[in-house]
């Protein structure tokens, strides 16, 4: 079966709302996916099969291709949308494919994969459970290659709610620890993580909050009401926002990156065997 034809409508989510418009508003995304590609310099393996999970409108996928253009490159996402989107971007004689999947349940053999990549995609989910399914569809040695989010994501905005109500408003994304110990717990060998933290800055907080609804990220607070937030509500949460103001007036939204690579097997096949790449990015979006 044609991986093409797995497409099918998915669940209804705000990841699937956002697909038209992802690219627009996805300027951290990009930033980061172009730092793990970065890092995929350094592998040494010739991969025959690589999966994108969480691939979104298929940046990666395609950027993926270009790096290993003799690979099949499968790019899975949960949104039908995103696949769609995703799919209407590739070429005629591409051999990158699309395919609506859970990252729990790939509709792939065991051992099947070399290479699994996904870049902001594990913070929605339960790491545990997605590493043991990405364990499953790797070779003995095969290369997992991931970004998320971090504890520290948000955390003006979680601090912000906080004075305006009792509820859960911003997720607790896990930390590099938590990942590093699920990956073991999953079978992976080797596993090597580090952190980086970037900024981004906004002239009032309807800016990142627009920012966030753009990349389907509505669901980053989780215990919110269901429909329009009221007006005292997001006046109260802009009032509490300006104690994090610069100088200028600009908001910052902070955000922790963890990066992680890790074996299937006991056999790195990267070029420089001192670990994954120490790279600091300062990104400063300016001020909307």
């Amino acid at each position: 079966m044609k991986l093409d034809s797995c497409i099918a409508d998915g669940r209804h989510s705000g990841f699937e709302r956002a697909a038209s418009a992802y690219d627009e508003y996805a300027v951290l995304q990009r930033q980061i996916a172009d730092e793990m590609l970065e890092r995929l310099q350094t592998v040494t393996i010739k991969p025959a099969h690589v999966i994108d999970v969480g691939c979104g409108t298929g940046y990666c996928t395609r950027r993926l291709h270009k790096t290993w253009p003799a690979a099949q490159v499968t790019g899975f996402d949960l949104a039908a949308g995103m696949v769609l989107q995703a799919s209407s971007q590739k070429g005629w004689f591409s051999r990158q494919s699309y395919c609506q999947a859970d990252a729990v349940s790939l509709p792939l053999k065991e051992a099947s994969t070399d290479v699994v990549f996904s870049n902001l995609m594990l913070q929605w989910c339960n790491p545990l459970a997605v590493f043991a399914e990405f364990r499953r569809v790797l070779n003995d040695d095969g290369l997992l290659m991931f970004s998320s989010f971090g504890p520290d994501t948000l955390k003006e905005l979680r601090q912000s709610w906080a004075a305006v109500d009792d509820r859960p408003h911003v997720i607790d994304f896990a930390d590099m620890h938590d990942h590093g110990d699920a990956l073991l717990q999953a079978g992976f060998r080797e596993p090597v993580m580090d952190v980086d933290r970037f900024t981004l800055t906004y002239s009032d907080v309807l800016g990142l909050l627009r920012d966030l609804h753009g990349i389907g990220s509505r669901n980053v607070m989780s215990g919110r009401r269901s429909g329009l937030m009221g007006r005292d509500a997001l006046h109260r949460l802009a009032q509490a926002y300006q104690q994090f103001a610069d100088n200028e007036g600009r908001l910052p939204a902070s955000y922790e990156v963890v990066y992680g690579h890790a074996w299937s097997g006991g056999r790195s096949a990267y070029s420089d065997q001192s670990g994954a790449n120490q790279v600091s990015v300062d990104l400063l979006r300016p001020a909307r």
